[in-house]
């Protein structure tokens, strides 16, 4: 394996990307504080922010890097927009120039996903992939969301502050006891320690955030490119502020209606549906892997290793970890989010193979020790912010139930159903035990101007395939739909021709296709 690989495989293990399509939600009461049934906040005020100053961007984590063009400010917005002359916090925002040229339209605002990534670094990430036609339109516009990165951090100060650590995998014999344990824990120790204000970081609050960042740019319109988790960001944006949302392009969505009730429902089939190209590349290498010469060998040897790992998990030598079957599981998931890290992924498998057998090799013992390198702290953020985040907005932006026999039922049956994903997608999770979000989520409806265009893989285990379906019923005539024949979270820059002409020329020309784009031309890269 060549280094350059290895560097990628650290960083795609440690951040452990995971997408709110994981998350399983329910309708519920909670006791104590209802929802607000008050009208939106109004947010006219915007239009007298004022300018950002550009200087400096904060300090990055040891070995990490940035594009130096790259400048930052910050944007002050109420923390709770009900009482907009209240409490408030700072937002961070970056900005790449464009190039100079006639041909500026004005600012393209990014966001990476999540829920809860940081977004500040996005555009020096997103301009090496855009053509000169791109960079001379728009000034690239990135920002952490509130309570993200440098935005005002929060923290429930979690013993795990990993994003995996979330994740409710339920135990060997399908036992959720512990999940709920943990999930009270979570919320117990949010409430404690973040307390009141965590349930104003919300989706809605965030978009509300992006007005102000157009009107300090000086903006009349912003256009809008979000992925993932950032996809349903975007869809509020525009719901919330229609007449200000110039070209929106939306990349591995999210449906809308599922917010958070239903996310769960296509997690466990687009994990089946994904699965299998990495088997491939496993089986064609069986000779020297030993997982198997066919897919459905491969995939039976996994489901194998993952319920004995379960129960009995297995010691890292020359660490105190032990790899678990939630751990397998989850570096698999990661993995399987990039065509490009699938070689890495069935070493992955050989090397936990081999640890659980007793016979490790010193090559895949350095593979399993760079799956548990932390990664470097970031100045300034606490160590438990993105899994804070992930929470305040999974927890906040919808009700959930707080059925415990309920998770037990479901749970039980998408494991049975989905058996790569073992019942986590329908687990409970901390937002069982949360108090009610202080609105409602932002209805959108496919009303308002055709101005957006949707990309989506027909094999994202992230964001499955029957998601941007959804969303393109939900938005009907203001969308188009682009899909890719192809694997992977991500669609643009990814092998197709096809979709990034269409997504170039929408972003310069404001052109979409007239009808559903199939794009079958994947090459790899």
């Amino acid at each position: 394996m060549g280094s350059g690989i290895s560097r990628r495989f650290v960083r795609l293990v440690c951040a452990v990307v995971l997408t709110v399509a994981a998350v399983a939600a329910c309708d519920a009461d909670s006791p104590g504080d209802a929802a607000s049934e008050d009208a939106p906040p109004d947010v006219a005020e915007a239009a007298a922010a004022p300018p950002i100053a550009w200087g400096a961007c904060p300090a990055l984590a040891q070995g990490v890097s940035r594009d130096p063009r790259l400048v930052c400010g910050t944007v002050e917005v109420p923390l709770d927009y009900r009482d907009p002359g209240g409490a408030k916090i700072e937002v961070a925002v970056s900005k790449l120039p464009a190039a100079q040229s006639r041909d500026r339209r004005g600012v393209l605002l990014l966001n990476p996903g999540g829920p809860a990534l940081s977004g500040l670094d996005t555009p020096g990430v997103v301009a090496p992939t855009l053509p000169p036609s791109v960079l001379a339109a728009y000034d690239l516009i990135g920002f952490d969301p509130r309570g993200v990165g440098h935005s005002t951090p929060q923290s429930c100060g979690l013993d795990d502050p990993s994003l995996a650590g979330l994740f409710p995998y339920p135990a060997a014999d399908g036992s959720i006891a512990a999940n709920v344990k943990h999930a009270r824990a979570h919320a117990g120790r949010c409430a404690t320690n973040a307390g009141e204000k965590l349930r104003h970081f919300t989706t809605a609050n965030t978009a509300r955030d992006m007005d102000r960042i157009r009107a300090a740019l000086g903006e009349e319109k912003i256009s809008y490119w979000g992925q993932s988790y950032g996809t349903y960001l975007g869809t509020v944006y525009a719901s919330l502020f229609p007449e200000r949302a110039d070209r929106v392009v939306l990349e591995g969505n999210v449906d809308p209606t599922k917010v958070w009730a239903k996310a769960k429902d296509n997690w466990g089939k687009a994990m089946s549906e994904r699965f299998p190209d990495a088997a491939r590349v496993a089986a064609a290498q069986h000779a020297a892997l030993g997982l198997g010469g066919t897919v459905d060998e491969v995939t039976r040897r996994y489901l194998e290793l993952a319920d004995r790992l379960d129960r009995t998990p297995a010691l890292v030598p020359g660490t105190s970890n032990a790899l678990t079957g939630s751990m397998l599981r989850t570096v698999t998931y990661s993995l399987l989010l990039h065509n490009e890290t699938l070689p890495v992924l069935v070493q992955f498998w050989k090397a936990a193979v081999g640890l659980a057998d007793g016979k490790l090799t010193e090559a895949d013992g350095q593979v399993l020790r760079q799956v548990f390198t932390a990664p470097q702290p970031t100045p300034g953020v606490p160590a438990d912010n993105q899994a804070t985040m992930f929470l305040a907005l999974t927890c906040g932006d919808a009700r959930w139930s707080d059925d415990v026999d309920e998770y037990a039922r479901r749970t039980a049956e998408d494991r049975a159903a989905w058996p790569l994903t073992a019942g986590m997608p329908a687990n409970i999770w901390a937002c069982a035990f949360w108090p009610k979000p202080v609105e409602e989520p932002v209805r959108v409806t496919d009303r308002g101007s055709r101005n957006t265009l949707i990309l989506q893989n027909r094999r994202d285990n992230a964001t499955p395939w029957e998601d941007g379906l959804g969303l393109h019923e939900v938005l009907g005539g203001r969308a188009a739909f682009v899909g890719a024949d192809n694997g992977g979270h991500y669609v643009y820059n990814q092998g197709s021709r096809c979709v990034d002409e269409a997504t170039v020329t929408f972003l310069t020309t404001g052109q979409l296709p007239d009808e559903k784009v199939d794009c079958t031309d994947i090459a790899p890269k």
